[in-house]
Order: C-alpha cells, then sequence, then structure tokens
C-alpha cells in the first residue's frame, strides 16, 4: 500500500511544529523517520495513525483519502516503545483483542493468533502473560498484535528503544525479517542512525520539523546533501575541520569564497593513504577487530581513524597519515555541500 503525506501541517497551540510537510513511501518499502529528539518525527507518525489531528495537508492510503478518517477506522498496525502490552492478558489474548473487536470467530481468531505467533516465533509463550516475558519476547507479541489485523502499513515507535544491544541486534533483523515475508508497507521512527541504516530501503532525516533529505543509506552516507546529514550519520562520526587545517581544497570547493569546512570519515584517513599529515595520537580506542585512533593536527584540530587491529598506536606518539583526497567532503561556513 503506498502512503502519501501532502503537506502536513501540525501546531500545538500557537506554536507550529511542522509545516507542508511531504513525503511518499512505495508499496512494501520500509521507510525511516530518523532525526534528532523534537525534529518532528514522533509527531508525523501519530498523524499517520490518527492519534494526531492534522492541522493542515492530506494523508491518503493508496488511492483513499484517510485524512479525517479515525485512528481506529485507520488500516495501520502501531508498535509502541513501552509495548503497551494488556497486563491481565495471556499472549494469546493479547494478540487476539483486535480481531475481538472486529467481531471475527473464534476459530478464525485461534487460526490468525498461531499463525502471528509462528511467524514471529513465540507459539510456546501463549499462555504466558506479559510479566513472565523478557523485553525481546514482549517486543514479538507486540509485533504480532499490530500484524494480526492485516494493517496496510505497519508504523513502528522506537520499538527497540528499551532492549539491550544483543536484544536490539536480534530485533532489528526479526522486524526486517517480517516486513519483507509479509511485504507490508512500514515506516520506523528512530533516533538511532544505525537501526534506521540497517533496517530500512530509504531514510527520511528530519531535522526542526522538516525532512532535510531523502535517500538510500548508503546515497545518504556517501553523499550528504550538508553538515547536517553528514554529521548525523556515521558511527564513528565525520572529522570535521577548516580547510586550511589539512592545506587542501577539494575540487568541489574551487571557486567557492569564504571559508570552507572539510568533511572526513574516518575509514579515509590513515598510513594506507600516504604521510602527508603530521600529528599526534590521543586517544586510542581497541575494538577487536580494528581500532579507533584519534589524531590531533598542528592546528590543534583533531581528525579520527578506523585502522585495523594490530597497529599499537599509543598516546603521545607522533604519527604521519593521508586522506583519501577523492572522498573528502566539502561545506560552505553555513553548511551546505559544495
Amino acid at each position: 500500500m503506498e502512503l502519501t503525506l501532502t503537506n502536513f501541517t501540525k501546531r500545538f497551540g500557537d506554536q507550529t511544529v511542522i509545516e507542508n510537510l511531504n513525503l511518499s513511501v512505495k508499496s512494501g518499502e520500509m521507510i525511516a523517520l530518523l532525526g534528532p529528539s523534537g525534529c518532528g518525527k514522533s509527531t508525523t507518525l501519530f498523524a499517520i495513525c490518527g492519534i494526531h489531528k492534522m492541522d493542515g495537508g492530506s494523508l491518503h492510503f493508496g488511492a483513499d483519502d484517510v485524512t479525517r478518517l479515525p485512528a481506529q477506522q485507520r488500516p495501520v498496525g502501531v508498535v509502541f516503545q513501552n509495548y503497551a502490552l494488556y497486563p491481565h492478558m495471556t499472549v494469546a489474548e493479547n494478540i487476539a483483542f483486535p480481531l475481538k473487536v472486529q467481531r471475527k470467530s473464534r476459530t478464525e481468531i485461534g487460526r490468525e493468533v498461531g499463525v502471528m505467533a509462528e511467524m514471529v516465533q513465540i507459539s510456546n509463550l501463549l499462555d504466558r502473560r506479559p510479566a513472565q516475558l523478557s523485553g525481546g519476547q514482549q517486543q514479538r507479541v507486540a509485533l504480532a498484535r499490530a500484524m494480526v489485523r492485516k494493517p496496510d502499513v505497519l508504523l513502528l515507535d522506537e520499538p527497540l528503544a528499551n532492549l539491550d544491544a544483543k536484544l536490539r541486534l536480534e530485533m532489528r533483523s526479526e522486524i526486517r525479517r517480517i516486513q519483507r515475508e509479509t511485504g507490508i508497507t512500514a515506516i520506523l521512527v528512530t533516533h538511532d542512525q544505525v537501526e534506521a541504516m540497517s533496517m530500512c530501503d530509504r531514510i527520511a532525516l528530519m531535522k526542526e520539523g522538516q525532512i532535510v533529505q531523502l535517500d538510500t543509506a548508503m546515497g545518504m552516507y556517501t553523499n550528504p546533501i550538508d553538515q547536517f546529514v553528514a554529521g548525523f550519520l556515521g558511527n564513528p562520526p565525520i572529522s570535521f575541520l577548516p580547510a586550511e587545517a589539512l592545506n587542501l581544497t577539494p575540487p568541489s570547493a574551487v571557486g567557492s569564497t569564504g571559508p570552507i569546512t572539510l568533511g572526513i570519515r574516518p575509514e579515509h584517513v590513515g598510513p594506507q593513504f600516504g604521510s602527508a599529515i603530521e600529528g599526534e595520537v590521543t586517544f586510542v580506542e581497541p575494538q577487536g577487530r580494528e581500532e579507533l585512533v584519534d589524531m590531533r593536527l598542528p592546528s590543534g584540530d583533531a581528525l579520527r581513524a578506523i585502522l585495523p587491529t594490530g597497529h599499537c598506536h599509543v598516546i603521545g606518539q607522533k604519527v604521519k597519515w593521508g586522506i583519501q583526497q577523492d572522498r573528502v567532503l566539502a561545506f560552505t561556513a553555513e553548511g551546505a555541500r559544495l
């Protein structure tokens, strides 16, 4: 089911938090609304599911205008950050609840609950209550409950925020597997760039109520539209420093006037790219198969590199590194991409 949000505007009192936002999600696509806290991503999701009333614009599911449709009548399934399971109900009863509201027969409900439980791999937990489940198990129940009514669109609001690191990794792949198997159109709200990049077909990066850039994860990473996008994506983050610190003017910046900022990702720094830059090691973080190393330049600016484990750098060590110059990004003083 294709979803189209056109000129979406939302106000809280006298404050306009989103104005004329446009978003189109393809049928069967999973897209992330990514951005810092307060950027409007959850507000957008809540408007799509009907929790928030739209103050302007329109929302279409396929050819159907659902802008004024009450939340309970919209063909969406929602998974919230806190799971929102009914504590007095068993797992089976939680999953079955949307079907009971639709007055499905007991036989049909039993069949559909069984199918969903098998899909999310909790068939052995149907008689338990939420308090007897781990966070990951509760998340699977919430996902099954959202999917059991066969919605046109699946909405996920920070679904992994309450899980530990290992469970987050597991549930990232599980949610993506289920979304692909069912072919459902899905929107994920997250502030975690790793979640967005690993789970979704495209990312809508938001800032101050607007979509700054909409692209695939790799497209956005390699070709950011501005300095904000370049800085938001990437772990470890990109290094920003004035061009004078490296005495380098990338081809993209030739002809520009005024000071420019260079963006250099850690994987494009190191001895494998030559020895034109001298500096001092100020930080070393071993990470198993690789290590992060910070280098302080004579200008006082810092440059970070990702290097294979075994280089044995120590703080205070003098080093000479190079950079992969054709991968350097250049920005104006205002942050616009050159």
